[in-house]
């Protein structure tokens, strides 16, 4: 077995050849002689001896590898144990004959870091206040939210909810998407093509109307975009928002609890402010101990490590579509980009997440941070009681133990770094 060496990369060759190279090119044979037909022979049945005449023993070697390739690995695993990878190790066949194969592992090792200062570094968090015009907006837009539609008579007006019947079409011919039965519709709220809601203001109830618009250059479907289109508009109903009152009707629906006047819900909104201010600032603050902490740092950041993080967030991201029903497909399409352009787009970000991650496992050494099995049981009861899961519903979701002891590790050094930067 060679072995090269090149900082954090590590080149390591495993040859697998005799009886094992042997056994595996027969494997190998089995597996695909039952998917060729060979005149004069029933399928699956072909001798080795033709098979190999009319496909060549070349063609059975890449399926013998993968079968090995496992086998490899241990074996060159179980041989370096001194070797931990940071990202999935690379796997090439740098040869393969009749005689055997040979395989080319590359490891990627954590870089050394050198923090050397994250100490007295005077970050300060932003000090938190709550004005009387903060809390009266957000009354404001409480009343709003809780407002009550009810239905008016005369034209449609700007801010009301016009009920409609809809149907589409360009060039004469209606369009998939482009009908709708009694939707509601808040005109001004700018959720319909341009000019749509607009041209729907004066209509009166049971009026019917053929509007025309032009769909945005940018619109999702192509065969849409940048066209002319009428939409042939049916009012069957008009709706106005009803400011709600400050009175017992309105704390009821409300909800909260202990409020019930006008003093109550300022005291009560005051808190939630200020509790969502210290947080962002809190979180700020972090962010910028992070920063300036990342300034004092000497490391050679591997681009394996920050593509395998960029993998990380595209997938997340991924995650986050499904949940709003997009695909990444679509989001390429909406955004006229791709997957090499995402990828860009996320490399900086990435490197600083890697940056960060290595910069705080190296304070956590410096600093003797432990965090026992006692610390990792604790955390787990108070997920159990927070959430009201049991604990390998917890493990399940969260991967394993030593998952939630990092996080821990993690917050610990936070902390630390707080109290020495004050």
């Amino acid at each position: 077995m060679a072995k090269k060496e090149n900082t954090n990369r590590k080149v390591l060759e495993v040859k697998i050849d005799g009886e094992r190279w042997t056994k595996a090119i027969d494997d190998s044979f089995k597996k695909n002689v039952q998917n060729v037909t060979v005149d004069g022979f029933r399928k699956g049945k072909c001798p080795r001896d033709v098979f190999e005449k009319k496909y060549g023993k070349e063609s059975l070697y890449m399926d013998a590898a993968e079968m090995l390739v496992g086998n490899a690995y241990d074996e060159v695993v179980s041989k370096n144990k001194d070797i931990i990878p940071v990202v999935q190790p690379r796997v090439d066949i740098k040869e393969i004959n009749d005689e055997g194969v040979t395989f080319e592992f590359t490891f990627i090792t954590a870089p050394a870091v050198n923090v050397k200062k994250y100490k007295g570094l005077k970050v300060k968090q932003d000090k938190v206040t709550v004005t009387k015009e903060e809390v009266e907006h957000e009354i404001e837009h409480l009343l709003e939210r809780y407002s009550e539609l009810v239905v008016k008579e005369g034209k449609v007006e700007n801010g009301d909810v016009a009920i409609i019947d809809f149907e589409g079409f360009k060039d004469g011919v209606a369009f998939e998407g482009g009908k709708g039965e009694n939707y509601s519709l808040e005109i001004g709220s700018n959720t319909f093509i341009p000019g749509f809601e607009e041209q729907l203001v004066g209509m009166k109830k049971d009026e019917e109307k053929e509007i025309k618009v032009t769909f945005p250059e940018e619109y999702g479907a192509e065969d849409l975009a940048g066209k002319d289109a009428t939409f042939k508009v049916k009012i069957n109903e008009i709706k106005q928002k009803q400011t709600r009152e400050l009175d017992e009707d309105f704390f009821e629906d409300l909800g909260m609890e202990g409020v019930n006047s006008k003093e109550t819900l300022e005291k009560e909104i005051k808190e939630n402010i200020k509790a969502n201010k210290e947080q962002e600032a809190e979180n700020k603050l972090v962010d910028e101990l992070l920063a300036e902490v990342a300034k004092n740092v000497e490391v050679d950041i591997p681009e394996e490590m920050v593509d395998d993080e960029v993998h990380h967030m595209i997938h997340q991201f991924e995650q986050q579509l499904q949940m709003q029903g997009l695909s990444l497909d679509m989001y390429y399409k909406f955004t006229n980009s791709d997957h090499e352009a995402l990828h860009q787009q996320m490399e900086h970000e990435a490197y600083q997440h890697v940056l960060y991650r290595l910069m705080l496992e190296e304070i956590i050494k410096l600093e003797k941070i432990e965090v026992t099995d006692k610390d990792v049981d604790a955390e787990i009861k108070s997920l159990e009681e927070k959430y009201g899961m049991k604990k390998d519903d917890i493990l399940k979701q969260l991967g394993s133990t030593e998952m939630i002891k990092y996080d821990l590790e993690m917050r610990k050094v936070i902390e630390i770094l707080k109290e020495a930067n004050k």
